[in-house]
């Protein structure tokens, strides 16, 4: 599967996001098959840790035949993770990451730090970031014209 149908797919997984942030994350086995799919959920579910991200690493982890480890799996999200869920997927040994819009605020995938290539850290996955980068952004931009 390409790195644009990967993002599309997490488009989709998404538009489920309600009241919270428009961002999607879908985990990949090896072989292209879909594991996990999530959207945000801190606002539905209470909880300040329920990113798409950790969302769908938990689903994956707990469906992939290696448990907690998801090497060989890629992770596809719509936008840059932050420090936690690029922490995350660090200790949860995917192998590539794949994301959509740069988000220069939080980013801990290069754009205000980079977590996932810290030499210091003994996992760092391959990065494509910027994959239908203006798709993913203007999900953002229409949830926020929203909110003001």
């Amino acid at each position: 599967m390409s790195s644009d149908d990967m993002i599309r797919t997490a488009i989709r997984a998404a538009a489920g996001a309600g009241a919270d942030v428009p961002i999607g994350a879908v985990v990949f086995s090896p072989s292209g098959e879909v594991l996990a799919e999530a959207c945000n959920a801190r606002e539905a579910l209470g909880d300040p840790t329920a990113h798409a991200e950790i969302l769908a690493l938990r689903a994956a982890a707990a469906k992939f035949g290696d448990g907690w480890r998801l090497d060989g799996c890629t992770l596809a999200v719509t936008l840059e993770p932050c420090t936690m869920c690029a922490g995350a997927l660090v200790l949860a040994r995917v192998s590539r990451l794949v994301f959509g819009a740069w988000e220069p605020k939080t980013g801990a995938v290069g754009s205000l730090w980079d977590v996932v290539r810290d030499r210091r850290l003994n996992h760092r996955p391959e990065v494509q970031g910027g994959v239908l980068e203006s798709e993913c952004a203007d999900l953002l931009e229409r949830f926020f014209r929203t909110q003001r």
